[in-house]
Parts: structure tokens; C-alpha cells; sequence
């Protein structure tokens, strides 16, 4: 059985639906991120990072969300969650996850985060006041050249979808009107809709 660590409002929620929606038998751990369970010796263990999600197999641990989509498209294939036959396909699966990873999601950490990359108080504040601009345009490229509609990759849902539903909704938190972004709030609207969505939701809030 996998094994799921997650905190609510994180990235994890992109793994936890696609586990959900390929039917695989998994069970989840929540994690306590205010009182620094990422940073726990035992959990450390798992996941030298500190962070979620960390997602145990019987074959290891992973962590990286466009690692671990990828993982349960290939290991439940019945659900079609990825174009698993067509190589070029496949990599544009990949090439969209990977962009919400190394940048878009960078882009919302700057807005909490600054400690990561600077010391001064006044450049933490600098970076959180970029954050609608940088995040922003980020959502304005996936609204005019990634987002092919109704889903991600056009008429397939795919592994792409739960991970950009996760990151949109942080829009509003980043200063950024989901409104403006037609198609993005079409998708977000897509999403909620779907069974699966509405179950993890809800076991996150239990």
C-alpha cells in the first residue's frame, strides 16, 4: 500500500487526487506544519528535504511532485492519467508539470519563503510585494499558451490537472483575480466538479 505525508494547503494535494482519481489503495499522513513536523528527526528520516509530499512505495521513498504524478500515471495505467504511448506526448505532460515546480510555485514561495533566498528584512518584504506580478504573469502564459481546454493537454485529463488546480488555488492569496483568467477559472471550476476532488478535499479537512 502507498503512503501518502501531506499538509493541507500544500503541493500534496495535487499527488493525493491523482492517487485518488487512479483508484489505488493508499492511506495518508498529515502532517502538522506549524509546529515544524516537516522538520521532525523521524520524518527527516523519510525525507531529508523537510517538505511535502514524500510519497512511500514498496519500493522507496519519493518526493517532487512532477516525480511522483508520474509515478502513479505509470503505475495505475488503467486510469489514463498520462499519454503513456506516445513519448513526445508524454514529455509535454512532463514539460507542464515541471514548469509549475521550478517556477511557478517558486514564484508564490516568495511571498513566505524569502528566508530562502535573502537575509534583509526590507528584501523579504520587496520580494512579497512582487508576488501578483510574478505570479501574474506566470498564470497569464499558462491562460494563452499552455492551457489547451477543457483540460491541460486538451480533451484528456491528465496528471497535469490536479497540479494546476492545487497551485490555482493559491491565486487569490497571491494577490492575483482568477476572474481575469477565463480559461484557468473554467479549469478551477472543472476540477472542483470531479468526485475524486470533492473526497480528498474533504479527507483533508477530517
Amino acid at each position: 500500500m502507498l503512503k501518502l505525508y501531506l499538509a493541507p494547503g500544500t503541493c500534496a494535494l495535487a499527488s493525493h487526487i491523482a492517487l485518488a482519481e487512479a483508484g489505488a489503495d493508499y492511506t495518508i499522513e498529515k502532517l502538522d506544519m506549524k509546529a515544524n513536523q516537516q522538520n521532525s528527526p523521524e520524518y527527516l528520516k523519510l525525507n531529508p528535504k523537510g517538505r511535502v509530499p514524500t510519497l512511500v512505495t514498496d519500493r522507496g521513498v519519493l518526493t517532487e511532485t512532477p516525480a511522483m504524478l508520474a509515478f502513479i500515471a505509470q503505475t495505475f495505467p488503467k486510469a489514463k492519467l498520462a499519454p503513456l504511448d506516445d513519448a513526445f506526448a508524454f514529455a509535454q505532460v512532463q514539460a507542464f508539470n515541471s514548469y509549475l515546480c521550478s517556477t511557478v510555485h517558486v514564484a508564490h514561495a516568495h511571498k513566505l519563503r524569502g528566508a530562502r533566498w535573502a537575509t534583509e528584512e526590507t528584501t523579504f518584504a520587496d520580494m512579497k510585494r512582487m508576488v501578483p506580478k510574478t505570479v501574474g504573469a506566470c498564470f497569464a502564459l499558462i491562460e494563452r499558451d499552455m492551457l489547451k481546454g477543457p483540460w491541460v493537454m486538451g480533451e484528456q485529463y491528465t496528471i497535469c490537472d490536479p497540479y494546476l488546480y492545487t497551485i490555482a488555488t493559491w491565486l487569490e492569496g497571491d494577490g492575483v483575480d482568477i476572474a481575469a483568467l477565463p480559461k484557468v477559472a473554467d479549469h478551477h471550476k472543472r476540477m472542483a466538479e470531479r468526485p475524486a476532488v470533492q473526497k480528498v478535499l474533504a479527507d483533508q479537512k477530517a
